[in-house]
């Protein structure tokens, strides 16, 4: 196994500067695969207060139409 960061002078296909060719890639470039952790679980439900959110908004929305409705019908 080769050292992750290689001797640059030794590198094919590196340009000045430090950069590559395009379509050429350094040999012993490092691979990520897989994770390296195991996902932790997710809840597979809606919060309570999410719902709770959801029921005030709605609530606040019907408020105010009825308001709006019950002037318009006042003015006229």
């Amino acid at each position: 196994m080769s050292a992750m960061d290689p001797d640059p002078a030794r590198t094919p296909d590196l340009e000045s500067g430090g950069g590559v060719a395009p379509g050429a890639t350094p040999p012993e470039t490092a691979q990520t695969s897989g994770l390296s952790a195991p996902e932790p679980s997710t809840r597979h439900h809606f919060p309570a207060s999410g719902i709770t959110v959801i029921i005030a908004v709605a609530a606040v929305v019907i408020v105010f139409l009825v308001v709006a409705v019950a002037l318009i019908v006042s003015l006229a």
